[in-house]
């Protein structure tokens, strides 16, 4: 399996804030970041195989990290950690493995754990094969492979990325480059050095008796230079994999025991719970402070734009749910970050790496920036922190000036930007109403500051968003509230309108190029609900608002398997239902107190979760199973936010 054939959906994920991996259900490691988890990310692939000694010999190496030759695993987390733990077996192998990974905790060390047992009753004799193949940097070109003799590693270098990997226990073996078919035949021929991509080594194990364990750790230690990722690997093989180990699970139920206890008893929920604590951890960079959407799955861009980035209007649901889960801390440090990603406009853009750069991007997206600034203060409102509110202050100004200067005076809504979606150019209701709650938060910021005279000029801006929705966005044929105003199309779609009866228009740019307007986008989208949940630019108990959630739910549910797709004629993916959405629609039932209801969604976002306890972005439409990209951090936020509501209620 190379880079540009690994799944999309994965299994399961770990690391320490530094590290991030991506793991499958057999124990394979598809994708690992550092020293930051959205980018860049280097592994190729690892395998992990046993060759047979002796009678039992095939001449081949079985690898028992893939579901092929009769291999079958057993794979979860350890309760309350991030520590991922698959038992391979095979009936006609003698010999089990448990591998447990894990990254120690503020350490540039991944640890891979193998514990190897006779199940049979006589000796078995074997050799343990490690391949690992770095594509660093997600680039196949330049890499160097080479065997450090004195360190007993096989190092993976390219640029200023290293990774050195080896065990406490002295290799066997090892071959430097092109080593896959050594591998597979169990001789690697000790080659030192090539710039390649891919190395092996090996441990053999002599006349393991019936019923006895030996192990070998394998750890993997990173470096911005050779001696730093040496002296990560020093330390690594200094101490026993067990105390690592111990010290590992630990630290993540330290975490849980430390964070905001789950307000149930209910066992599945309060499972799903603490894996949605230990998972915003691992998407919490811990060099930035910033929080990645998802792991990067698809990479080649081939069936959608890409997860490893962060988007403002994600992290403002995610970090209103941190401060919830009692993870205050994180959400401090996102907020940091975000001063240092902020435009010199005052603006946000779409997404961004982590680093602060603009991340590939379709447009500007004015509902980012504008849920920046609404989750700063809901921060603020948590925690009370006059420290906070000072450091913050001079983004919110400038940010809250730049979303005043976007309104459309014939509107008075923002002026044209991409939707929430990612999809569409018009003016939002979404858009809008995120706008609105970005500016109203500002305009309590200027008040906590004693600057009347800029609350009173946002407070004006922000009435004016709210009062063009009221007069602008009704649509009475639906009972909901129009998606947009002034969507651009294309020329067929617009033909379609005039032919169907539809107010549309053109507009001829000073270069001669003509653009196609619909004068309202009438698609019953749940982001409408955003309109009163979180931004209240409408009340929730308004009847307009009420007949919107009745219409989403009534057009949006679906009728298989349950749940709420995004909005009419969804085909991203297939129009599946998603987890956040379906979240969504509950808060809002609990917002105006449909308990009931709001229970019911609940429900059906927990049964839902993966095998490993983690939510996905989306559900099949049909069958129910899990459909793109695993995990989602937003699925997660809105997961907390829903059980924090319904706790505050009494009505969990």
């Amino acid at each position: 399996m190379s880079s540009t054939d690994k799944p999309y959906l994965i299994d399961a994920i770990t690391g320490n804030s530094r590290f991030l991996a991506s793991l499958g259900r057999t124990g394979r490691i598809y994708r690992l970041w550092w020293p930051n988890i959205d980018f860049p990310q280097h592994l190729d692939r690892i395998r992990s195989g046993l060759y047979l000694e002796g009678h039992l010999s095939t001449g081949a190496t079985t690898w028992f990290d893939d579901g092929q030759d009769g291999w079958q695993h057993e794979a979860a987390y350890v309760p309350q950690t991030n520590v991922f733990r698959v038992k391979a077996a095979n009936e006609r192998i003698p010999v089990s493995c448990v591998t447990v990974d894990f990254a120690v905790p503020d350490q540039d060390v991944y640890v891979r754990e193998y514990s190897f047992t006779n199940e049979s009753d006589v000796p078995v004799s074997f050799q343990f094969i490690f391949y690992s193949s770095f594509h660093i940097t997600d680039n196949r070109l330049y890499n160097t492979v080479l065997f450090d003799e004195e360190a007993d590693a096989l190092v993976h270098y390219r640029h200023r990325y290293y990774f050195s990997i080896a065990s406490s226990t002295e290799c066997s073996g090892f071959h430097a480059g092109r080593a896959w078919d050594h591998a597979g035949r169990g001789t690697l021929y000790g080659n030192i050095i090539d710039t390649t991509t891919d190395g092996a080594l090996s441990w053999r194990v002599d006349a393991l008796q019936p019923g006895q364990t030996a192990t070998i750790p394998v750890y993997i230690a990173a470096g911005l230079d050779r001696f730093s990722s040496l002296d990560a690997l020093r330390l690594a093989t200094s101490r026993r994999s067990d105390e690592w180990y111990a010290e590992t699970v630990s630290y993540w139920k330290n975490l849980i025991d430390n964070a905001a206890p789950c307000p149930t008893e209910d066992q599945d929920i309060k499972d799903l719970y603490e894996r949605s604590v230990l998972m915003f951890k691992l998407m919490s960079d811990e060099a930035t402070g910033s929080i990645v959407a998802a792991p990067e799955f698809d990479e080649g861009y081939t069936r959608c734009g890409g997860y490893a980035y962060c988007w403002g209007r994600d992290a403002a649901f995610i970090t209103t749910a941190l401060d919830k889960a009692g993870l205050t801390e994180l959400t401090s440090r996102f907020y940091d970050w975000a001063l240092t990603a902020q435009d010199p406009d005052g603006s946000w853009q779409q997404r961004h790496y982590h680093d602060g750069t603009a991340a590939p991007t379709w447009g500007i997206q004015l509902d980012e920036g504008a849920s920046i600034i609404w989750g700063m203060l809901s921060h603020y409102n948590h925690t009370q922190d006059r420290t906070f509110l000072d450091r913050v202050w001079p983004a919110v100004s400038k940010g809250a000036d730049y979303l005043a200067s976007q309104l459309d005076a014939e509107t008075g809504l923002p002026r044209p930007s991409r939707d929430l979606w990612e999809e569409r150019i018009a003016e939002h209701t979404y858009t809008a109403a995120a706008v609105y709650g970005g500016l109203s938060a500002a305009a309590s910021f200027a008040r906590l500051q004693n600057r009347e005279d800029l609350a009173t000029a946002w407070e004006a801006a922000a009435n004016s968003i709210k009062n063009g929705i009221d007069q602008n966005c009704w649509n009475e044929a639906k009972n909901s509230y129009h998606r947009a105003l002034n969507l651009e199309v294309w020329p067929h779609t617009y033909e379609q309108a005039i032919g169907q009866g539809h107010p549309v228009y053109t507009v001829t740019s000073k270069k001669g190029y003509t653009t196609h307007y619909l004068k309202y986008d009438s698609m019953v989208d749940i982001s409408l609900l955003g309109i009163a949940v979180p931004f209240a630019a409408v009340d929730a108990t308004d009847e307009r608002m009420r007949m919107t959630a009745d219409t989403i739910e009534k057009l949006l549910a679906s009728p298989e398997v349950g749940g709420i797709r995004r909005y009419e004629n969804d085909d991203y993916m297939g129009g599946n239902p998603w987890i956040l959405t379906t979240l969504w629609l509950a808060h809002y039932r609990i917002t105006v107190g449909e308990y009931d209801k709001a229970r019911e969604m609940l429900r059906w976002a927990v049964e839902h979760r993966t095998d490993m306890g983690l939510l996905p972005e989306q559900v099949d439409r049909v069958t129910g199973e899990t459909a793109w990209v695993v995990p989602l951090t937003w699925s997660h936020a809105m997961f907390i936010l829903a059980v924090s509501m319904l706790a505050e209620g009494n009505q969990l």
